[in-house]
């Protein structure tokens, strides 16, 4: 069980190092500020780096209102590079907060006519460009050490990671606008409720729509998309006393930020119900890549257990590899 922040990083390092063994693709983290959560992610991101080999490393997301795009290269080149380049960065806008304006406390003030959201884009945006490797700043003519030629650029620098970045998107709006800039889409299990539909339909069309507008774009490479998914499999005791009963089973509609949003449901069943209720999400057919969410805090050997479990009853039956 998870009681301090040492025992949240640490076990965050060894669910990774246990997903990688049990033969999962990947290992992504949620980020929030002010909270008794993960707020600093690329030491851990390193961290996992170095201790796995194969698993694919992400973030489910990381606020840019908080971000400051040229240190944030810097950290994820490194990060990335301590990998050998398995980052897989999911950005966005951010959730609602733990205090009101956190990201002025970390020295960030929207522009005059801006949003709290039109100022994460523009800080999203600088950090795509600066990840592009290419020199923009002057150099000093008499610096501490030996300038390659032209403009530098931020260094390190980690070829590929470019690609490899992913904005969440709540609106079918911003998941145009992300295909645009060319990122790969991750949408969560919380969207804009924009047609009163269930929440796997509303991706279904979001994913829809963002393929769309990649297309007319005119990328040259395939994009990625996720949708994220609470699912729990009751396969014993364990299992039926943390999830068999009042696990919300429907979605759920409300408002977030002023904004009417709806709230996915959570699986929890027999191997066999759940393989019926997945085989009719249209989001997670559509997608390419399925984000679990787990209760973390219920320690390494138990997350352990259900992703065995996912692994031995359900992916099988719905052809997941």
């Amino acid at each position: 069980m998870a009681r301090t922040a040492s025992d949240v990083l640490l076990q965050s390092i060894d669910l990774a190092v246990a997903a990688e063994a049990l033969g999962l693709d990947g290992a992504y983290f949620r980020v929030h500020h002010f909270a008794r959560q993960l707020g600093s992610p690329f030491p851990l991101l390193a961290a996992v780096g170095a201790r796995t080999r194969t698993i694919e490393i992400g973030t489910a997301v990381i606020d840019m209102r908080y971000e400051n795009p040229m240190y944030m290269a810097e950290d994820a080149g490194a990060a990335d590079l301590i990998a050998g380049g398995r980052l897989q960065l999911g950005i966005s806008r951010g959730s609602p907060e733990q205090v009101i304006d956190g990201w002025r406390h970390f020295g960030h003030e929207a522009r005059e006519g801006e949003t709290d959201a039109d100022m994460a884009r523009r800080h999203a945006r600088t950090f795509l460009d600066v990840l592009k490797g290419e020199g923009f700043a002057e150099p000093n003519p008499r610096p501490m050490f030996p300038n390659p030629p032209g403009l530098l650029r931020i260094e390190p620098y980690s070829p590929g990671l470019r690609e490899r970045i992913w904005w969440g998107a709540s609106s079918n709006s911003t998941s145009v606008w992300a295909a645009q800039l060319g990122m790969n889409l991750q949408s969560s299990t919380l969207k804009a409720d924009e047609s009163f539909e269930p929440l796997h339909v509303q991706q279904r069309k979001q994913i829809d729509a963002y393929r769309e507008a990649w297309r007319e774009a005119g990328h040259t490479r395939e994009p990625r998309v996720s949708v994220s998914r609470s699912i729990f499999p009751l396969v014993d005791d364990r299992d039926r006393e943390y999830f068999g009963r009042g696990v919300r089973d429907q979605d759920q509609v409300g408002y977030i930020d002023n904004m009417r949003a709806i709230f996915g449901r959570s699986y929890a069943a027999e191997p066999d119900v759940l393989v019926e209720q997945l085989a009719a999400d249209e989001a997670i057919a559509a997608a390419d890549t399925l984000l679990l969410t787990i209760p973390n805090q219920l320690g390494v050997d138990y997350n352990a257990h259900v992703f065995e479990s996912i692994l031995k009853y359900v992916a099988p039956q719905l052809g997941w590899r």
